[in-house]
């Protein structure tokens, strides 16, 4: 009785992976379009919170940004920190085109629920340019990441998500760095047929128009991905949401350190998974259901179980290398063939964490 359907699950993912790849290898967008002769003043914002350790780095490669300086604005808000995050961001906004503002204890969660969206509102009063760039403290963006953004956004564009890799030199990081190909490899497309179904904080840009008519981030929905909500909102504001992959419009974040670290930061990103459109609900079912109908196919056909459960991971290791080779080298064989293994004990984990009874701890607070 559990054969037929195992089959058929296991069948129709592996059919869906190998129209990803097909794609991707033939069908790749590239919204670059050539620079305005005048370029647009451009702000980017960004929050910080106990971010005394990889703060430097962001800073340093914002220093490096090919952009002319009288048309670029930075805006840092310190979130209460605890740490010398402060004293940083002080020390290095020594010119005019850099500015920072430090929340308050009575500022706090005034303007929204969520501690990033609530600093990231009161930047938003200060920010002069035409576009808005985000990303995140311990982020690192490359020099030529304004440039690219630019002679992307057309005048239907109000959101444009840019592309970021996992960093890291351990086991975990390398399978983070995967998985993120793997899942901004299905976003890419989906965006591209016109489905988009997300912002990427950490590298986003945002016409200022659009979020001024959607009243900012303090009128949106509290939510733990407020990313999430500003590309709906946006959306339903009549603009449309690109995608952009390439080498210059890359930025490097961190792999989570460790399984609690990461655990405790997808249950934070279930919150936002859960309110995706049916489509993508029904995308994510079929990821995670694999691995019990490979595993019962294992158990009934050995052959049939092994067969199916290599070619998916072939079909989506070639999905990732020819992905991820659009901006960068791609993961080595090895890695990519141990990529399952982690990906069914980070999924089934989840899972049971988001359902655990604990509270979403994101940035040394605790949310219900």
């Amino acid at each position: 009785m559990i054969l037929i359907p195992s089959l058929i699950l296991v069948t129709i993912l592996v059919v869906q992976n190998i129209l990803l790849y097909l794609r991707i290898r033939f069908d790749f967008q590239n919204h670059r379009k050539k620079l305005p002769e005048n370029l647009p003043v451009v702000s980017v914002l960004i929050a910080a919170r106990n971010e005394e350790k990889h703060l430097p780095r962001l800073l340093a490669s914002l220093g490096r940004l090919d952009y002319p300086d009288e048309k670029l604005q930075i805006l840092i808000a310190d979130d209460l920190s605890s740490d010398s995050t402060l004293k940083i961001i002080k020390h290095w906004c020594d010119r005019p085109s850099r500015s920072y503002f430090a929340v308050e204890a009575n500022q706090a969660f005034t303007r929204n629920a969520n501690g990033k969206a609530n600093a990231l509102a009161f930047l938003e009063q200060s920010a002069t340019g035409e576009f808005l760039f985000f990303t995140d403290a311990d982020c690192q963006a490359n020099p030529g990441w304004i440039k690219e953004a630019v002679s992307c956004m057309d005048q239907s564009v109000g959101l444009l998500n840019g592309i970021t890799q996992v960093k890291g030199e351990s086991w975990l990081a390398k399978m983070q760095e995967i998985d993120w190909w793997n899942t901004l490899g299905i976003v890419k497309i989906v965006t591209d047929l016109g489905w988009p179904t997300t912002g990427m904080g950490n590298n986003m840009v945002i016409r200022r128009e659009a979020l001024e008519k959607i009243g900012g981030f303090a009128h949106l929905p509290f939510c733990m991905t407020e990313d999430l909500e500003l590309s709906r909102s946006i959306r339903k504001a009549g603009y449309r949401v690109i995608h952009q992959v390439s080498p210059e419009i890359l930025v490097f974040t961190k792999a989570e350190p460790d399984w609690n670290a990461l655990m405790h930061q997808r249950k934070r990103w279930m919150q936002g998974v859960i309110t995706l459109p049916l489509f993508w609900l029904v995308m994510l079912f079929f990821q995670a259901a694999f691995f019990p109908a490979v595993v019962y196919l294992l158990w009934v056909s050995p052959l049939i179980g092994i067969s199916f459960w290599l070619l998916k991971m072939a079909v989506q290791s070639f999905f990732v290398r020819e992905f991820s080779s659009k901006v960068t080298s791609p993961p080595n064989w090895n890695d990519l063939l141990m990529f399952d293994f982690y990906y069914l004990l980070s999924t089934s984990n989840t899972i049971l964490y988001y359902f655990w009874p604990s509270r979403i701890q994101w940035k040394s607070r605790k949310y219900r």
